[in-house]
């Protein structure tokens, strides 16, 4: 099974001529090749997947996502919980 986690784009550079990007992570901040998505601006929502930015995402596909994700992390909190 494969997990795309949404995060926004902070900043776009290029490192070694790969176009690269800070990702925030709800404030986790990691790095992300950006080659698939030449058009992707700072500010956006990015999936990405083993350090690949897949698909930039709308305003309802981002709360979908960030909603679904914040869900997840209830049931298994309430999981840690039970045991």
């Amino acid at each position: 099974m494969c997990l795309a986690i949404p995060g926004k784009v902070t900043e776009i550079y290029s490192e070694n001529g790969i176009k690269m990007g800070k990702i925030d992570y709800s404030g986790t901040i990691n790095t992300a090749c950006l080659e698939y998505l030449p058009e992707i601006k700072v500010g956006q929502y990015t999936l990405v997947h083993a350090g690949f930015a897949l698909s930039i995402l709308n305003d309802d596909e981002v709360k979908k996502s960030l909603d679904a994700w914040e869900e997840l992390g209830e049931i298994i909190n309430d999981i840690d919980n039970k045991s």
